[in-house]
């Protein structure tokens, strides 16, 4: 008997403490939500922030002090800048097309040195694959000081090769390492078993290798791509003003007050971006990115 009622006391007990237990935690639960909340606005405002100004500088055709908004809207000034006067377009015809021919020439040297790279067994492979690293181990400033330099005296200086060469070796460190991660994340059974059944090495790196690794290589050229076309010191340095890519232009209006130019300008830089950002997501797999370091 003793021990029932002491049991009851303590099961009412139990009962009684419940509902200031519910409390604390509803509590809890609520303060946690708020700060959820507001962690959550803090970061939308932080990344869309500034793409919201974009879009409101765009279409706007004045704006001033102390207004908190534009004081005319309109579409005058994405007229200006497709119209067939406007330096937009010859400007992005020519962003394009570097990025392009950079992209094609890292491809070509990164599709050969990333497979060797590929092989654990390669003599000096991690300082070989640091190597790449270098070119953003240093202040971008001073290596383009010295490239415009050296450019200069061999007459490529002001010159579209001259870009190209440098968006190149910009974007090796990208092509480079992501086709060795390409590389390395494929079965070595496959070729092992395409040799076996008498295909050459040559055979068996095109019909084998090569496309099994095409979803890396193809990311690594649309990283290339990016970098290329939002490049802006190196084109500094080396190509003005003779070539005038989206960034110089982007810079040019920025720096004359132009905000309106510069905000479409840079709408227009950042389409393909998200495009391209949408398709590596789809090609590079975790098996790939886990190869990087290795």
């Amino acid at each position: 008997m003793i021990g029932n009622s002491i049991f009851a006391r303590t099961e009412a007990d139990k009962i009684s403490r419940l509902p200031a237990l519910l409390r604390r935690i509803s509590t809890t639960i609520r303060a946690n939500f708020w700060l959820q909340t507001l962690f959550i606005v803090v970061l939308a405002i932080a990344i869309f922030g500034p793409f919201i100004n974009l879009m409101m500088w765009s279409v706007t055709e004045s704006w001033y002090f102390p207004h908190s908004l534009p004081n005319a809207w309109g579409l005058r000034y994405w007229h200006e800048v497709f119209s067939p006067y406007s330096d937009v377009s010859g400007s992005l015809m020519t962003s394009v097309g570097i990025a392009v021919a950079a992209t094609i020439f890292a491809l070509i040297i990164s599709i050969p040195a990333g497979y060797a790279l590929s092989h654990t067994s390669m003599p000096y492979r991690l300082p070989l694959m640091l190597l790449f690293l270098l070119p953003q181990a240093f202040p971008n400033l001073t290596v383009y000081m010295n490239i415009a330099k050296m450019f200069y005296q061999i007459g490529l200086n002001g010159t579209v090769v001259g870009v190209v060469l440098v968006h190149t070796v910009h974007g090796l460190m990208y092509s480079i390492w992501i086709t060795v991660a390409a590389f390395s994340a494929q079965d070595p059974l496959m070729a092992r078993a395409a040799r076996n059944l008498g295909a050459g090495p040559i055979r068996t790196f095109f019909m084998i290798t090569l496309p099994m690794a095409a979803p890396g290589i193809m990311a690594s050229g649309i990283f290339v791509f990016l970098e290329s076309l939002d490049e802006f010191t190196g084109t500094f340095f080396v190509g003005a003003p003779e070539v005038n890519t989206l960034p110089l232009l982007l810079y040019t209006a920025s720096m004359e007050g132009n905000y309106q130019i510069s905000s479409i300008t840079a709408l227009i830089l950042l389409v393909p971006s998200i495009v391209f950002m949408i398709i590596i997501q789809k090609f590079m797999r975790p098996d790939t990115l886990a190869k990087l370091g290795k």
